[in-house]
C-alpha cells in the first residue's frame, strides 16, 4: 500500500470510495455531491488536499481530503470524507491515511485539524480519539447526518533538547 496525492485519474475512485461508504450508513447530500463530482474545484483549488491510498496493483482503495478553513480562526483544515474500502480494512489504513493529513497540515503551519463525523460510526469515533482529536460542542454544519465534531490542534511542540539560544 501507498499514499499518493490526488490526480485527475483519481477522480472516479475518490466518488465511489465515498458513494459507498455514505450510502451504507445514511443519504449523499447536496454537500457531498458537489465535492464528490468536483473534488478538483471544491477542495484542491482552494488550497487543499487529497490523498489517495493505493494497492499494490495502482487501484484506489482509500482516500481522505483536507478542505482548507481559510475563515476558520487559525486557519487550519477540515478532513474530509475518509474511507477504506471493504476488502483494505483491518490494515490500518485510515490510521496511515489520518497520519498523512496530520503530517501534511502540520508542515504547512496550520493551527488544527477540523471534522464532522456521526456518534454511529464508532471505529472511525475511535480512530480520531485515538489520534489526539477531542470533542467540540455542536458548530453549524451542512450536513444533516453531522451530530459529532472535534479538532486536533497542532501547536508545536515545545522543544525538548538544549536549548539554542
Amino acid at each position: 500500500m501507498r499514499i499518493v496525492d490526488f490526480e485527475p485519474r483519481h477522480a472516479s475512485a475518490w466518488k465511489q470510495l465515498n458513494e459507498a461508504w455514505i450510502t451504507r450508513h445514511f443519504s449523499i447530500e447536496p454537500s457531498d455531491r458537489k465535492v464528490l463530482d468536483d473534488p478538483a474545484g471544491q477542495v484542491l483549488q482552494p488550497g487543499g488536499r487529497i490523498f489517495i491510498a493505493e494497492d499494490d496493483r495502482g487501484r484506489a482503495v482509500g482516500c481522505v481530503g483536507l478542505m482548507a478553513l481559510p475563515q476558520a480562526p487559525g486557519g487550519g483544515f477540515e478532513v474530509i470524507k475518509m474511507t477504506v474500502s471493504e476488502t483494505a480494512r483491518g490494515a490500518g489504513l485510515g490510521r496511515a491515511l489520518l497520519q498523512t493529513c496530520i503530517d501534511a497540515a502540520t508542515g504547512l503551519g496550520v493551527s488544527r485539524l477540523y471534522l464532522e463525523t456521526n456518534a454511529d460510526l464508532a471505529p472511525a469515533l475511535a480512530l480520531y480519539r485515538a489520534m489526539g482529536f477531542v470533542d467540540l460542542p455542536p458548530q453549524q454544519t451542512p450536513y444533516a447526518r453531522c451530530n459529532v465534531w472535534m479538532e486536533r490542534s497542532l501547536q508545536p511542540a515545545l522543544s525538548q533538547g538544549p536549548s539554542s539560544r
